[in-house]
């Protein structure tokens, strides 16, 4: 099926684009959305504009679509762009990397029944734990750029997720019912290498913006290096 992946840069959207990929759809292009929302309900914030990066290395073309005023709601700047690109490349279908935010995925459903499109979701319904272990186990190198939730504190941005990280967010969730994806918004992430890139994402210049309880690793620069360079 000929697709386009919502793409973000974090690790759903990255390992459900790479399911995508390793089932045979046949996907054309990468869809960011930059929303000019800093309380977007629902697009992915943090680091969103490394994506060229990602796309760059992945070696899929990126389509960037921004909202404002002008153009209508967030969900009609995402409406409008995949309209097009049904239009324009003649789309089947979208993969998203929702895994269990029903809300986020009833948008998604809702868009693609109207312009007749499939919503491709591999990762929903999965185990959260499971998928972070899995994503470690095929070579996601996932970096945390956001955190908003009891429990993550600014010693987690910048971070790559391994497993000792796994488990202080499995014991987050027992205490304080942390989702250990950060489907919600706990915490957001950049994928710096995987097996789809060609080359890894590494960030050159970075700082720390921090408010109340929560914060993002802004990227200030960042570039593509040769995977068998020792830069994480």
């Amino acid at each position: 099926m000929k697709v386009v992946a919502l793409f973000s840069g974090g690790k759903d959207s990255v390992y459900a684009l790479f399911n995508a990929i390793n089932t045979n759809h046949s996907v054309v292009a990468l869809l960011t959305v930059k929303s000019s929302n800093k309380e977007s309900f629902i697009y992915h914030l943090p680091a969103v504009g490394l994506t060229e990066y990602s796309a760059e290395a992945i070696g899929l073309p990126l389509i960037v679509a921004e909202t404002n005023k002008k153009k209508g709601s967030e969900l009609e700047v995402l409406e409008r762009a995949l309209a097009d690109m049904k239009e324009s490349v003649g789309i089947e279908g979208v993969v998203s990397g929702t895994v269990a935010n029903q809300n986020h995925k009833e948008i998604v459903d809702s868009i693609c029944k109207k312009l007749g499109l499939n919503h491709i979701a591999p990762l929903w319904g999965r185990n959260k734990a499971e998928l972070l272990v899995e994503m470690l186990g095929v070579g996601f190198k996932i970096v945390i750029v956001g955190v908003a939730a009891k429990g993550l504190g600014k010693e987690f941005l910048g971070k790559i997720v391994d497993d000792t990280v796994l488990d202080k967010l499995i014991e987050l969730k027992s205490k304080f019912d942390v989702n250990v994806a950060g489907e919600s918004g706990e915490f957001e992430t950049l994928v710096v290498d995987c097996p789809l890139f060609k080359k890894k994402i590494v960030i050159t210049e970075s700082e720390i913006e921090w408010e109340g309880s929560c914060g993002e690793l802004i990227a200030k620069s960042a570039k593509l290096v040769e995977k068998s360079s020792n830069s994480l």
